[in-house]
């Protein structure tokens, strides 16, 4: 197994902190949310995690290269709240509350670039390990990694600093949740249990989860979610865009671990953000020129015959399509790579969880969830947060 793919093991914590019971507890102490450095990013805080270099390649169809720079916007007029994905290699069974190059890499790929729209708050939070995920992969489980409170704490942690944001930093603020895979299973919980047909229901501007399987009932817009519909167009607050990614020539294989709901009266949700309204549209990606969330380095060759540019990121506009499709009984979001063998750009990209040299297909292109469609999920944040103004 490469460490890619222990990068990419994320889904199996979420769904073991799904099964835990809502009322186990934890006997480890509560985390200080009033200190800022248990926060990795905070916009506006010393070190925060998300003020960082986003500077991107645009890398035409004809191979001409542009620079585009980032602007953040502490004074954006509503907040993001994100909880990060299975990432700690950590030695136990739950990360301590160090940020390390891995919290600080999936900021940097997954939720700083929201900063152009929203202030930006990520807790750290005590979630469980690729550590303990590979121990049990191999069949030794480490000491402890079966024990409701110990797989409860990291809900417990999310839960509290979401809480303290509530109280002490919204202000009547709108607030968008994002999160991917393990992320995801634990905003799903916190938003069945603490905003969904609840008071906290009026401030979410909008729930960004991604490569997770949330339910929604067979011809309806709800499911999970009672009072929180699907995301259709980029003016439409209160919802949820929710999917997973999969390569067009590389569907959902019968074992796969995303794209089909628990239950046969329900559909695994798929909002594309480049076109919520339904079918394909060009992809607005930014692409890893750097470390991924894996850890490893891209070997990409953007361009063929020249020296790659500089990291951190890469745009390659007209490259990627995407569309929310119902296939084999599984729904997801279908990437395709317009290649053009005669152009001098790159007719591929990385994004697989490969094992002992061999794709896993049941993993899609989970790695990069975030990445495929993180210019169009930053335009529609930026839409939604004029639409819910404008309610207010």
């Amino acid at each position: 197994m490469t460490r890619r793919m222990l990068g990419a093991l994320t889904i199996g914590a979420a769904l073991a902190m799904a099964g835990v019971a809502a009322h186990a507890q934890t006997a480890m102490p509560k985390n200080d949310y009033a200190n800022k450095a248990n926060w990795l990013c905070w916009t506006g805080k010393p070190g925060d995690a998300c003020a960082v270099d986003l500077t991107t390649t645009v890398i035409k169809a004809d191979g001409t290269e542009t620079t585009e720079a980032f602007k953040p916007n502490p004074k954006a007029p509503i907040d993001c709240f994100y909880v990060y994905p299975t990432v700690s290699n950590d030695p136990g069974v739950v990360s301590d509350m160090n940020p390390g190059p891995e919290e600080l890499g999936v900021v940097k790929a997954q939720l700083a670039r929201f900063g152009s729209k929203c202030r930006i708050y990520a807790p750290m939070y005590r979630q469980f390990t690729l550590t303990a995920l590979r121990a049990a992969i191999g069949g030794k489980p480490l000491p402890g990694a079966a024990d409701p409170a110990v797989r409860q704490v990291g809900y417990n942690d999310v839960a509290d600093a979401w809480n303290y944001y509530l109280q002490h930093e919204n202000h009547g603020r709108g607030v968008v949740l994002i999160g991917h895979s393990q992320g995801s299973g634990v905003l799903t919980r916190l938003i069945s249990n603490e905003i969904d047909g609840k008071p906290a229901r009026a401030r979410l501007v909008s729930a960004i989860l991604m490569g997770t399987r949330l339910p929604i009932d067979k011809g309806k817009e709800t499911g999970l979610f009672k009072t929180i519909p699907q995301c259709r167009q980029a003016s439409q607050t209160g919802c949820v865009i929710a999917y997973s990614s999969f390569r067009d020539t590389i569907p959902p294989p019968a074992n796969s671990r995303f794209g089909k709901a628990p239950s046969a009266t329900q559909v695994a949700a798929c909002e594309n953000a480049a076109a919520l309204g339904g079918g394909p549209a060009p992809l607005h990606a930014y692409l890893s020129n750097g470390p991924a969330i894996s850890g490893q380095d891209s070997k990409m060759v953007w361009v063929k015959g020249q020296a790659n540019p500089p990291p951190p990121f890469i745009s390659v506009p007209g490259l990627l399509t995407g569309e929310c499709v119902d296939k084999g009984g599984f729904s997801y979001l279908s990437v395709r790579v317009n290649a053009v063998p005669a152009d001098p750009r790159t007719d591929t990209i990385e994004g697989d969880v490969v094992t002992n040299g061999k794709i896993a297909e049941d993993w899609g292109l989970h790695l990069i969830d975030a990445n495929l469609v993180m210019g169009n999920l930053v335009d529609v944040v930026g839409a939604q947060s004029k639409a819910w103004l404008a309610k207010k």
